[in-house]
This record gives C-alpha cells, structure tokens and sequence, in this order.
C-alpha cells in the first residue's frame, strides 16, 4: 500500500513522502491517527501542486538549518556530572542534558533530534549528532567533567 506522510515518522520518511508500507500498518495505525493518506491518483496530483508551491518554502528552511549547523559546528559544550574516584559517571550523559547545555548557549534544539553514538558513562570528549533538517546535520563535540 502506498501512502503519502503528513507529518515525519523516525522510522518511515519525512512529511510529503510517498512510501510503500504494509495494509495493516496503513489502514489500521498511520490513516486513522492522521499521519498518513491512501496516495489515489487525485491525492498524488494534489500531492505534486503542493510540492511545486512549497518548494521555494523547503528552501528557505534548509538555509536556515545550514547556517544553524554552521553555528553549532564551533560550539563545544561542557557538561558536569557526577562521579566516583574512578571515573564512572553515576547514570549516564543523554541528548536531554545536551540539550540544556546548548539552550544555555542561545540554541534552542530540541532533544529529540539529538543522537549520540555510544553510551556516555565516563569523563571524556564526544560527539553528538544533531538532525537539524532532512539534508542537513551536525556533529558537535561535548566533554563530559566531574562536578
């Protein structure tokens, strides 16, 4: 069945896709709950026109997401956490602390586009990952310190 995203779903695609997935998964989550419409012949002509006005839209986002990643690439944060005599972190360093690290810098990210690549549960230096944009995405490096 293909269907044509409303909204972007981490696992499938981005708003205005036109994806293949299962008949259950479509007709019985993604179309009732608004995420999704049955791609028709109309909805795809509709789905073109929209497309083409929106384009210049696309754009001028994408360039906003570029100079953003720009900002954040000489961005590097410093985060404090708690820790024993060895080193170990007492829990662990997640994109919600990163989060608040660079609010308190001027950049309002949400944390849910915020990835990082292992586990933080030591001092050190690493790296997360921001999706600001389908196109566009930006690694910034933090340091994990002892309070």
């Amino acid at each position: 069945m293909e269907i044509i995203l409303k909204q972007d779903i981490h696992t499938l695609g981005y708003k205005n896709d036109i994806v293949t997935v299962k008949n259950g998964y479509g007709r019985n989550y993604l179309i009732p709950t608004g995420m999704a419409t049955l791609a028709t012949p109309s909805a795809r002509k509709m789905h073109a026109e929209n497309m083409r006005q929106s384009a210049h839209k696309q754009e001028k986002i994408k360039n906003e997401a570029l100079e953003l990643a720009k900002k954040l690439e000489a961005v590097s944060l410093s985060i404090g956490a708690k820790t024993s005599t060895t080193g170990k972190i007492f829990g662990s360093v997640n994109n919600i602390q990163i989060s608040e690290a660079l609010a308190a810098q001027g950049f309002e990210i949400d944390r849910k586009v915020i990835a990082i690549k292992d586990a933080v549960k030591e001092i050190g230096k690493y790296t997360a990952s921001v999706k600001l944009h389908k196109e566009v995405k930006v690694d910034i490096a933090f340091e994990v310190v002892s309070v």
